[in-house]
C-alpha cells in the first residue's frame, strides 16, 4: 500500500521515489490529479536533476481544452515497492500523478486537512 496525507490546500498527497539514471531513488512529494489520464508530471528543473531521457513530444488536451506541445521522459518509480517504467510529461507545475499509474488500484482520501491517502492494488 502506498500512504499518504491531505495538505491544507486540500490536495491529496504521496512521496513517490523516482530513479534518477544511476538508479539511485529521490523522494518526491506527488499531487494526486485524478483529471490526468496520464501516469506522471515533472518540473523540467526535477527532470534535469534526475537526468532523465527523452522519449518524445506529445500534445495533451489540458483542462482548459487546449491542446499544448510537451516534452516526454522516460523515468522509472518504485510503486509500492517494485520499480515501474512511466513516461513523465515535463510540465512547470507542482509534480503530478495521474489515473494511469492508479489504473489498477483502489484510491482512498480523508478529504480533511491531515486525511489519510491510501492507495492499494486490486486484489
Amino acid at each position: 500500500m502506498i500512504a499518504g496525507a491531505v495538505n491544507s490546500r486540500h490536495e491529496a498527497l504521496i512521496r513517490l521515489p523516482i530513479l534518477d539514471t544511476a538508479g539511485t531513488p529521490h523522494d518526491v512529494e506527488i499531487i494526486l490529479d485524478t483529471g490526468f489520464n496520464g501516469s506522471l508530471t515533472l518540473p523540467t528543473s526535477l527532470i534535469a536533476q534526475l537526468s532523465l531521457p527523452w522519449y518524445s513530444p506529445r500534445k495533451p488536451i489540458l483542462g482548459k481544452g487546449q491542446e499544448e506541445l510537451f516534452d516526454v521522459h522516460a523515468a522509472t518509480v518504485i510503486w509500492d515497492g517494485v520499480p515501474r517504467p512511466v513516461l513523465a510529461h515535463a510540465m512547470n507545475t507542482a509534480p503530478m500523478l495521474g489515473m494511469a499509474l492508479l489504473a489498477g488500484h483502489d484510491l482512498r482520501i480523508r478529504a480533511v486537512v491531515g486525511g489519510r491517502v491510501e492507495i492499494q492494488a486490486v486484489p
